[in-house]
């Protein structure tokens, strides 16, 4: 059972852990949100489609999905296209001086956003197929409920870190100096995603 749980701490945080789209979303939103309590529906949404996903992969259904070529391709096509988006409205945004409502996203966008960022990933969906979805093989009944729980507990609580770090990042910078070199990198890595997602589709 520990064993389980254990796997199931390692697996979840070596996927999470890593610099991408959704954990940078996530942190901007701390950052750029008036309050945190404001940023929670970014936090949310994220961690429940990390849910969705890792009950999916877990649950084996998730593989049907993507060995069907046509929705991978629309998948891949999705994703490839959301993120050229996401970069250029994300490289051309210009923080203001001070935090506001007008710039902080509401909280339909964030959740509009976070589900895409989260959802139209390819390259993470094929990661949570692959790590945890197969490591799940190996377990059954109790011991496949906790390694379960273990993994979406990890997003949950990473999530909120981040949207809390996020938060007191934004609080220390009053120029935004630091949001502004944050959008750049943002949206490099975005674009670096999808050059990686079209050579895959390719």
């Amino acid at each position: 059972m520990l064993s389980a749980i254990f796997q199931g701490i390692l697996l979840s945080a070596g996927l999470i852990l890593p610099l991408g789209v959704q954990n940078v979303f996530v942190f901007n939103q701390g950052v750029t949100q008036p309050r945190l309590v404001r940023a929670l529906p970014v936090v949310l949404t994220a961690a429940l489609c990390d849910t969705a996903l890792i009950t999916l992969a877990i649950l084996g259904i998730s593989v049907v999905i993507v060995t069907i070529p046509a929705i991978k391709f629309v998948l891949f096509v999705l994703g490839i296209l959301f993120l050229i988006y996401m970069g250029i409205v994300t490289w051309k945004s210009k923080p203001a001086a001070t935090s506001s409502d007008e710039k902080a996203l509401s909280p339909k966008k964030q959740i509009a956003f976070a589900a895409s960022v989260s959802l139209l990933n390819p390259h993470a969906i094929l990661d949570t197929i692959g790590v945890i979805g197969t490591s799940s093989i190996h377990y059954v009944g109790k011991e496949k409920l906790v390694f379960a729980i273990a993994c979406i507990l990890v997003s949950w609580i990473w999530f909120l870190a981040l949207a809390v770090v996020g938060r007191q990042v934004g609080k220390l910078d009053k120029s935004n100096t630091f949001m502004t070199y944050l959008n750049k990198v943002s949206a490099i890595i975005m674009w670096v995603t999808s050059v990686y997602l079209l050579t895959q589709l390719v």
